[in-house]
């Protein structure tokens, strides 16, 4: 039975990969100085939570055979300069999926944004035909138990991110699952305290078509100009396979998709996510389903959780939760909105949250990006800015920057609950946007917005 050490077990994802392996009858250990709801609860219930808190070096014995190192855990880390005195195998999450998967058909899902839809969507219909698959998805999935499972299944679904692999592996996570099948959504500038110019987030998706092996498969989004270049200079040792936006119809606020001589009636909508179905169409052709099989399937899968998630609704209005928070996700999901319902007044309201969204450098990426908002607001929070050390920013800069005179900008949470009672919703639209939670918005009474 393997030996498997976790240092920072309490990670919202690497809690889920420990409880896979323990499921899967592995010896697990972890560690981590704090660990919050909901991975406390899960690891007690797996019977794998730490006696205590903290760092402690005799945990880490010869015996083990691998150590999985968590992102917020530093180098001078007592258990990793112990892993390391000791010579053994420390591998970084990614690093540790590749391992468990050498033998499985690998489907790698990557891009600046779509990923965790499209991922959703591809597990969603392999579960629906009965398929066998492991998977790593970021979010929390309905029909799922895990965002994170590992078993002797002959497939593994990744959604493949960017994002550096650990504190001593600092090359992108998606660099180290060497997909057979692999998918690009698109690309977008993010990250920028990791990747602090295009040209250097633009490399990362570079060096992960160079990696693949010849022949094996490519399925990218065509509609994207940028991505289709990079991969006509980089994937021509690859099957490459284009997608875009399929054959589809509104009627009523329904989307209705049409693949060759089938159709189906969606729980969800947009652009953007007839994109993301597309490629997980491709995916699954590639995996032996058939487009009347996908069909049959795809017309009951509701969406990953944030990803345009109804909070509420009535006859002639709906309050959507969204994880938008990158310019061209806050576009698209807009969007989309105002697409799906043309004779309804669209309310959207985007939080600041993350560091690049917070960064006035980077603020003028998101011109336009509210254009088709009907009410635009902008939330962001002074504590949030005090916890990444740093500089105020001006409501009226945001205004600028977003190119609307007429955008609303707030700082404090009481001001934005205001602005939200005001709003008329009869026969219109509310669109949160954001990866944080408004400075603790209570998301379940915003029902009480539409009873008025």
């Amino acid at each position: 039975m393997a030996k498997v050490h976790f240092i920072a077990i309490g990670g919202s994802v690497m809690h889920q990969l420990a409880i896979a392996l323990r499921h899967k009858g592995y010896e697990v250990t972890g560690s981590d100085d704090e660990i919050f709801e909901p991975a406390l609860s899960n690891l007690r219930q797996a019977g794998i939570l730490p006696a205590a808190t903290g760092w402690d070096a005799t945990r880490i014995t010869p015996d083990t055979d691998a150590v999985i190192l968590g992102m917020h855990a530093r180098e001078d880390n007592p258990e990793l300069i112990r892993a390391r005195e000791l010579q053994l195998k420390i591998y970084s999450f990614p690093e540790y999926i590749y391992q468990e998967s050498k033998n499985k058909t690998r489907v790698a899902i990557g891009g600046s944004h779509g990923k965790t839809t499209t991922t959703a969507m591809v597990m969603h219909v392999l579960r629906n035909t009965g398929q066998s698959f492991d998977y790593l998805v970021g979010a929390r999935l309905e029909g799922f138990d895990q965002s994170v499972n590992i078993t002797d299944a002959p497939l593994i679904v990744c959604e493949a991110d960017e994002y550096p692999a650990s504190v001593l592996e600092k090359r992108p996570k998606f660099h180290f699952l060497h997909p057979q099948i692999a998918v690009l959504t698109g690309i977008a500038w993010d990250h920028i305290n990791v990747f602090p110019t295009y040209d250097i987030y633009k490399e990362q998706f570079a060096i992960f078509i160079r990696q693949m092996e010849p022949g094996q498969v490519l399925i990218y989004n065509s509609s994207d100009a940028e991505l289709g270049s990079l991969v006509a200079a980089e994937g021509r040792h690859l099957r490459l396979v284009p997608y875009g936006i399929p054959i589809h119809m509104i009627n009523d606020g329904v989307t209705r998709v049409f693949f060759d001589e089938g159709y189906a009636d969606l729980e969800v909508f947009g652009d953007h996510n007839l994109l993301n179905m597309h490629a997980a169409k491709l995916v699954c052709n590639e995996l032996g389903i058939s487009d009347e099989d996908f069909l049959k399937a795809i017309a009951s899968f509701k969406g990953a959780a944030k990803r345009l998630e109804v909070i509420t609704k009535s006859d002639s209005s709906v309050i959507y939760r969204d994880f938008a928070h990158a310019p061209s996700k806050v576009k698209a999901t807009v969007e989309a909105t105002h697409r799906q319902f043309p004779d309804r007044k669209l309310i959207a309201v985007l939080e600041l949250h993350t560091y690049s969204s917070l960064n006035a450098d980077f603020l003028s990426q998101y011109e336009g990006a509210l254009d088709n908002a009907d009410v635009a607001a902008v939330f962001y929070s002074k504590h949030a800015l005090e916890i990444k050390r740093m500089p105020d920013l001006q409501p009226e800069l945001i205004a600028e920057k977003f190119g609307r005179k007429d955008i609303r900008v707030f700082h404090e949470k009481a001001q934005l609950d205001a602005f939200l009672a005001q709003q008329e919703y009869h026969h219109a639209n509310l669109l949160l946007m954001s990866s944080g939670t408004y400075d603790g918005m209570d998301f379940p009474s915003l029902k009480n917005l539409l009873a008025k």
